[in-house]
């Protein structure tokens, strides 16, 4: 099933690449401009922080359990809005765009907290847009951003935890058009009239499905190597 998706994430890159080309400048810039503006509100406002408590918990298995919870909830949320903006036309149809990437984020901020992750935390914040950023890459870049969660305490000791840091310090026309290269083929299917509500919601259900799997398993790897600190023993990297 993996190497199916990744198989199906490479045929469309190619198809939407061709479609990127020739789109004007401009309208990459738009898209650019629209995606930092919704990425910095989470990064820098109060917004996005849930209510709820970080969850402290002995084991992995009870975080996974909330983690589930959240991702079953949202995965729902998105879903509704995909059917509700599939059956508009292509003026809801758009606007489905920063719509989808709110609720991913927001999944994300519940999901560090199920995992006992403060996000009041600056650097928590760029950690979970670390994760975005490799449930919606290219297999190219995906191992870079691997590499970089892997070791991401070391690398958070370098960011300061306020929020003083610099805000341009992420690449947003890399992001973007990132981001778009991996959801635009099963987007544009849902501007299609007749369709548009069932393969918004199809679409919608499947990419908070990826981002889901992807955002536990990075959650499940810190708790765990964060665990062998604690106490000590072999980090899971040496074993």
């Amino acid at each position: 099933m993996r190497h199916r998706r990744a198989g199906l994430r490479e045929w469309e890159k190619k198809i939407q690449t061709k479609v990127n080309d020739l789109l004007p400048d401009k309208w990459h810039q738009s898209v650019t401009a629209a995606v930092k503006a919704i990425v910095r509100t989470a990064l820098f406002s109060m917004d996005y922080i849930p209510k709820t408590k970080p969850l402290r918990a002995e084991s992995l298995a009870d975080h996974d359990i909330r983690a589930e919870e959240t991702l079953k909830l949202y995965r729902r949320i998105a879903t509704v809005e995909g059917a509700g903006t599939g059956a508009g036309g292509i003026v809801l149809g758009l606007a489905d765009f920063p719509i989808l990437i709110g609720i991913k984020l927001k999944f994300l901020f519940e999901l560090a907290h199920a995992y006992g992750y403060s996000t009041d935390d600056y650097r928590e914040r760029l950690y979970l847009l670390h994760v975005f950023q490799l449930a919606f890459s290219s297999s190219e870049r995906r191992a870079a951003i691997w590499e970089k969660l892997k070791r991401w305490n070391a690398a958070a000791d370098l960011v300061p935890a306020g929020l003083a840091t610099d805000q341009d310090q992420v690449d947003w026309m890399q992001l973007q058009q990132e981001y778009r290269d991996t959801i635009d083929f099963r987007k544009m299917l849902q501007l299609v009239p007749g369709i548009g509500a069932a393969v918004g919601a199809w679409a919608n259900y499947g990419l908070l499905e990826e981002l889901g799997e992807v955002g536990m398993n990075c959650y499940r790897y810190r708790w765990l190597q964060d665990k062998t600190k604690r106490e000590g023993t072999v980090s899971i990297d040496e074993r």
